[in-house]
């Protein structure tokens, strides 16, 4: 009797364990079955997203063609400006009889003001002609697109580009650039593109710093940032060549490219190449 115990816990044992093997082969089978499926997913995935890289590169490619010609012609454009601006070193760079000349004109001004103050206190009071006159009526305003000057002298750092990325220095980084960033020195005088009325002046702007945007007709506007010493107002006729403000340092940005102008073009709230319109020297 004891031995047909002893068979039959033996014959039990056996069958647990003979139950657990087989739990534990189906566990693995259904996790080998697992891990495949997710293989093959992640294979299909993987298949996908280069086939969408493919796609986006393969229009690209096609887009810069398309564009080639246009990028080719702005940048000989660009380069012959910069080639002529580095043929004269010194051109944007004020020398000290310069300056010394504007400071004694500043002074010789001040004293005639002074002068005319006191004369006029001496004179009886008499009427004011202006008061009486009519405020001039300002020009009729309309963008001359064929005789556009540049607003100042020097290289172009990063030219106009909304379908490729440029490089920024100091941001370490590529994006679109929507603008003309001209290199200059500090102080130097940032001059009006056309005749326009100001249309707005933002003091504060934290790309760009002290920023004006100059109404030129017919849809278009130049702005002018990275500026100091702006002597205009809102409302203000400028003629061409006339001083919009002076070059500022630059924000930070800008840090690494030195002071330099932002300058940017906008036909009906729509930004465009300036170097479609800037004179050649």
């Amino acid at each position: 009797m004891k031995s047909d115990k002893k068979s039959v816990t033996f014959f039990k044992q056996k069958s647990y364990l003979l139950a657990a093997g087989l739990m534990l082969a189906a566990v693995l089978g259904m996790t080998g079955v697992y891990v495949a499926q997710q293989q093959g997913e992640k294979q299909e995935e993987a298949k996908l997203e280069s086939q969408a890289k493919e796609q986006l590169q393969q229009q690209h490619d096609q887009l810069v063609e398309k564009e080639a010609p246009k990028t080719a012609a702005v940048d000989r454009v660009i380069r012959s400006h910069n080639d002529d601006f580095l043929d004269e070193p010194d051109a944007i760079s004020p020398s000290k009889d310069t300056l010394t000349d504007k400071e004694d004109e500043t002074k010789d001004t001040e004293e005639q003001e002074a002068e005319s103050e006191e004369e006029k206190e001496e004179q009886p009071p008499q009427e004011s002609v202006a008061e009486t006159s009519a405020t001039p009526k300002q020009p009729e305003l309309h963008f001359d697109a064929a005789n556009m000057g540049w607003p100042l002298e020097g290289k172009v750092l990063m030219s106009f580009n909304k379908e490729q990325t440029v490089y920024f220095e100091t941001l370490n980084q590529f994006k679109i650039n929507d603008a003309l960033i001209i290199q200059g020195e500090l102080n130097a005088k940032v001059s009006s593109v056309a005749n326009g009325v100001v249309s707005n002046i933002e003091y504060d702007n934290e790309e760009t710093g002290c920023t004006v945007t100059i109404d030129l007709g017919d849809g278009y506007s130049a702005v002018y940032g990275q500026l100091q010493s702006v002597p205009l107002s809102a409302g203000d006729y400028v003629e061409a060549g006339a001083a919009v403000g002076y070059l500022s340092n630059p924000t930070k940005y800008y840090g690494n490219e030195g002071p330099n102008l932002f300058f940017q073009m906008i036909k009906d709230n729509e930004t465009i190449d300036p170097m479609e319109f800037l004179q050649q020297e």
